[in-house]
């Protein structure tokens, strides 16, 4: 049995992962911790997870804790303060933040504001987008989880640029439910502002455009440049992405979804479908992809899924399955809710 923590746990992928983990018949959730709740059980602040686990919240993890395996589900530059002592202990870490995301200290501090802290574990962090990596993250101390719009983007966009049909440019329309924005209410997230209404932000220079580039231009071999504009939509929880790209040769309909179809043969939590659906994603670790051909030249590429669980805390547990030698749909085989 592998033991596990959370750091973070009473935010919304905090709360996805101990609601996944209290579950999961091959890890055992020894420790969680929130400061504003220490002392308190958990199951009084998450009482989704009444009955399913009698821990309380810790400040904390100590110095001694007994784990070999940690979840950060903190904000970005508080992670790379706690992973390093983590793993100088032998404890793997997973890391939910953006901290271990991006290639080097020089991009992470233009598009985070601010100096990392732990350049050496950043230059070591595996990314874990588990389709794409996942030899990597067999083999990884350290995993950077993705973000939740490049999993969504990056899963739907992968076969084409792996293909090499792809002109240099993709453009992203990437829309998502408002627990994208975490626990915290702000005057965007308060429903009256956004409950009849789609709203663009962050209309240029959203932090995951770097992540969404960095990560298809390792799949193309080549730089991918990337214009990203996220949505936010009046549902709670799922994520929509419709991006755009121009082929360089002419392909069938056809060609393009047996394309799709021999690139995830064999992942479980990739389907490809004709029209990607929020509903059937919801709750699960899957992720559904389809790609349409429009007229000059045009590939119109579709993804869904759930951001609090294909998109951060499933993907994490996907990781960690892998890193751990375990089947990768260990304690996530579920399907979405459909409605």
């Amino acid at each position: 049995m592998i033991k596990a923590a959370i750091v973070g746990g009473s935010g919304y992928t905090g709360s996805e992962l101990g609601r996944i983990l209290c579950r999961h018949p091959q890890i055992s959730l020894e420790a969680i911790t929130s400061r504003q709740n220490a002392g308190i059980p958990v199951a009084k602040v998450l009482p989704s997870l009444q009955g399913f686990t009698d821990l309380s919240f810790e400040a904390q993890l100590s110095d001694d804790v007994d784990i070999d395996l940690a979840f950060l589900a903190t904000p970005h530059g508080a992670s790379m303060e706690i992973a390093p002592g983590l793993l100088s202990r032998g404890i793997k870490v997973i890391d939910l933040s953006g901290d271990y995301r991006l290639s080097s200290p020089e991009v992470y501090e233009k598009w985070y504001g601010h100096p990392h802290s732990d350049p050496e574990g950043l230059s070591k962090a595996v990314y874990g987008m588990t389709e794409l990596f996942r030899d990597r993250i067999a083999r990884a101390d350290l995993i950077a989880n993705p973000g939740c719009y490049p999993t969504c983007s990056v899963l739907s966009l992968a076969p084409l640029i792996a293909s090499g049909l792809v002109d240099e440019k993709v453009i992203i329309d990437a829309k998502s439910g408002t627990s994208g924005a975490g626990a915290e209410t702000t005057k965007a997230t308060h429903h009256p502002n956004c409950g009849a209404t789609i709203t663009p932000y962050k209309i240029v220079g959203h932090r995951h455009t770097v992540e969404i580039s960095e990560t298809l231009s390792t799949v193309a071999g080549s730089g991918v440049g990337v214009v990203f504009t996220p949505h936010l939509l009046p549902i709670i929880r799922g994520m929509l992405t419709t991006s755009y790209v121009t082929l360089k040769k002419d392909k069938s309909k056809d060609e393009l979804q047996a394309l799709y179809d021999k690139y995830y043969s064999g992942r479980r939590f990739v389907r490809r479908v004709a029209v990607p659906s929020i509903p059937s994603t919801l709750a699960s670790n899957f992720a559904e992809v389809g790609a349409e051909k429009a007229d000059m030249g045009t590939v119109v590429v579709m993804g869904a899924l759930d951001n609090l669980v294909k998109g951060a805390s499933g993907q994490a547990v996907q990781n960690a399955n892998i890193m751990f030698g375990m089947d990768e749909t260990v304690g996530l085989d579920f399907p979405g809710l459909g409605v």
